[in-house]
């Protein structure tokens, strides 16, 4: 079976706002504008090959749409990677997240993301990763400006978070995630170890890439948001590579 393997970087399109290889993250907005993932007072720092981004505090909300609210500083790739028929596509990277500031024992007050994004199925499979957790993450969402089609079994929306202790802060691991197109399975790995597996996905692909600085708390009936209250994040990401089995 043949293979090919990308090297996924080149983060100074970033610095130098050129949508070379990866762009600010957004989404259509109902009224025909665009929602953009990014703090205004963000530091990016590209070193060694990798990408650095800070955001001391959060600032940015929506107090009506979560999916709006969610994401406080996020890229997508210019490029999109699928597993070719009967094939793989794996995608491997480094990751290191600090949270300062965050609710104790509470990942999701603020975390450091990678997506593989299925724009056009509403398909999300990610890692999300705070000072001392990780969560695995497979969802079917209602993307902005996408009519994704109808699941044969389950929900049609749907987001399935799965935590894990083990980390350090600031520190970085290895993480894998590995969609089997022929098996019809979606894999996530953490340092070399398979944490999760999910069978009978269906068809996915192909999948943008995305990288983030999040929470996941839901606005409050009658006030809003409640994201942001003083906390923040630094992300860290290096050794992305796209892993292509089969043939093309």
């Amino acid at each position: 079976m043949a293979e090919e393997v990308i090297e996924v970087g080149d983060f100074g399109s970033i610095v130098m706002g050129e949508p070379t290889h990866w762009v600010p993250g957004s989404f259509p907005t109902p009224d025909g504008g665009s929602w953009v993932y990014q703090e205004p007072n963000a530091s990016v720092i590209v070193q060694n090959g990798g990408l650095i981004v800070s955001a001391l505090p959060f600032t940015r909300g929506n107090d009506h749409v979560q999916f709006f609210d969610n994401a406080k500083h996020m890229y997508f790739s210019t490029r999109a990677f699928g597993a070719p028929e009967g094939g793989k596509l794996t995608l491997e990277w480094e990751q290191a997240a600090r949270i300062v500031g965050a609710r104790p024992g509470d990942l999701y007050d603020g975390f450091v993301s990678f997506h593989l994004l299925d724009l056009a199925r509403g398909v999300a499979v990610n890692f999300f990763v705070g000072n001392d957790q990780f969560a695995t993450v497979h969802a079917h969402l209602p993307f902005p400006g996408t009519a994704p089609p109808p699941r044969a079994k389950g929900p049609k929306f749907f987001c399935w978070f799965e935590e894990r202790d083990g980390l350090e802060p600031g520190a970085f691991h290895a993480y894998a995630i590995c969609y089997d197109r022929a098996a019809g399975s979606l894999s996530w790995s953490h340092q070399g170890e398979l944490v999760k597996r999910a069978e009978n996905v269906g068809e996915l692909g192909p999948f943008t890439l995305a990288l983030g600085l999040m929470t996941e708390k839901d606005i409050a009936p009658g006030k809003g948001s409640v994201s942001c209250h003083g906390q923040g994040a630094v992300g860290k990401w290096r050794k992305i590579r796209a892993r292509i089995e089969g043939s093309r």
